[in-house]
């Protein structure tokens, strides 16, 4: 299960990343924002970034204007690793090497085709589990 979560900035982008989502054939829990109507990022980025936390969720996406402000109240929750890509690499690499359970994007940055095949990176690229990456990941949490 994927925990959705948007601001009115992303609200337009979440709307297309929901339709790839149904297209795939993959289960979602839309967490809001439901409009363009301007709302406060930090609740939608807390309410997914919980739902991962606690398990109810795998992975997460979170879309605001730029994805930054989205991203860093995100990663404000105890093991949440939000990463901001703007690029397919990125988004394979926070997978293989910090297992990032939350994919950030900014609407006004990032076009929908190519945001469309960074979720497909993110979802679909495994963690490495390499020795040293997992390391890693235990430092960032002490």
């Amino acid at each position: 299960m994927i925990a959705l979560g948007c601001d009115h900035g992303g609200y337009g982008l979440m709307q297309d990343v929901i339709k790839h989502l149904e297209e795939r054939g993959m289960e979602y829990k839309n967490y809001g924002c439901y409009s363009e109507e301007s709302v406060d990022y930090p609740v939608y980025a807390k309410k997914v970034a919980h739902a991962v936390a606690d398990g109810e969720c795998e992975r997460g996406i979170l879309i605001c204007g730029t994805g930054i402000g989205i991203s860093i109240t995100a990663n404000k929750v105890p093991g949440i690793r939000a990463a901001l890509c703007g690029d397919c690499f990125s988004a394979q690499a926070t997978r293989e090497h910090n297992d990032a359970n939350i994919l950030a994007m900014g609407a006004r940055v990032t076009g929908p085709g190519l945001a469309l095949k960074i979720v497909d990176t993110f979802l679909d690229t495994p963690f490495s589990n390499d020795e040293r990456h997992i390391r890693r990941i235990k430092m960032i949490e002490e």
